[in-house]
């Protein structure tokens, strides 16, 4: 069968579990963040679509994780990417992010996390090479992965 032809469904499932992340923010901008839900996301600061200072882009030149939980203002959520201020060292500025460059996305309260793997069509658990403060945080997440369903390759 030629490869070109083939359904990818490591694609789709990844659209779709992106899918989950977007629907989440929604909720977060149109009534808040309930109780004590809270979001880590860590993103690719390099994405060409990401907009975020050259102060943080020399800090954070690969990937940074944000905490969305108390102190955020003005998420806005496109249909690919959201845009959303934080204070930064007492610095507000606006973050955009597309929801392609998200490697990292979970709610530690709801124990709820996903990992995406970083090639454009691989979703993967979490690997050593997380963020400490992003594996602190997911220590007691569910983890959600397709390995299992995937076709094995030789």
């Amino acid at each position: 069968m030629n490869k070109e032809l083939e359904i990818n469904y490591d694609k789709l499932v990844e659209k779709s579990l992106k899918h989950v992340v977007v629907e989440a923010l929604k909720i977060a901008a149109e009534e808040g963040l309930p109780g004590e839900h809270h979001f880590y996301i860590t993103f690719q600061t390099s994405h060409p679509v990401a907009r975020i200072s050259s102060q943080l882009l020399n800090q954070y030149p690969e990937e940074m994780t944000i905490v969305l939980q108390h102190q955020f203002a003005n998420l806005m959520i496109g249909s690919t990417y959201f845009e959303v201020d934080l204070s930064f060292g007492g610095v507000p500025q606006t973050l955009r992010i597309p929801y392609d460059a998200i490697s990292y996305f979970a709610d530690p309260y709801a124990k709820f996390a996903l990992s995406f793997g970083n090639s454009e069509d691989s979703f993967s658990l979490m690997t050593d090479e997380e963020p400490e403060e992003v594996k602190k945080a997911s220590a007691s997440a569910t983890i959600v992965s397709i390995d299992e369903y995937r076709k094995k390759h030789a």
